[in-house]
């Protein structure tokens, strides 16, 4: 029997995006500038060493996402325990709003999302640093 899923991802990222803050780029920026936020890139390390990244912003696959918030968690990240609004962004901003969401579900406050995400940032111009693929030994 085929599988019947109830909730597809429009519906999913249409009850996240109601419940989350979506910033523009330039709130992003002078969030990160007054030195209230930090910007979560959850993109896999291929589409960081493909497009760059926001400088100053934190990688963070989404795969890892919970795993690095919760500090029980053996991989708890200690950046995720700041007092500071977490800014996630993807490519176009669908995983980030998941993310967000996902992240303001497990408590972390506040948290937004990059609207249009990393396509956005670059569009407006916005300074990208190159990302260098790590070498395996």
């Amino acid at each position: 029997m085929a599988q019947t899923i109830t909730r597809g991802y429009k519906k999913l990222l249409d009850e996240a995006n109601s419940q989350i803050e979506t910033l523009s780029v330039a709130d992003a920026k002078a969030a990160v500038a007054r030195g209230d936020a930090v910007i979560v890139d959850i993109r896999d390390p291929r589409e960081l060493e493909r497009e760059g990244k926001i400088p100053g912003s934190f990688s963070c696959t989404r795969g890892m996402l919970e795993f690095w918030i919760d500090p029980s968690s053996p991989y708890a990240k200690p950046i995720f325990q700041e007092d500071k609004k977490f800014i996630f962004h993807c490519a176009s901003g669908w995983r980030s709003a998941l993310a967000a969401k996902t992240a303001q579900d497990m408590g972390l406050k506040p948290v937004a999302h990059l609207g249009g995400g990393f396509t956005a940032w670059r569009d407006a111009g916005e300074t990208v640093e190159k990302v260098v693929p790590k070498v395996k030994a």
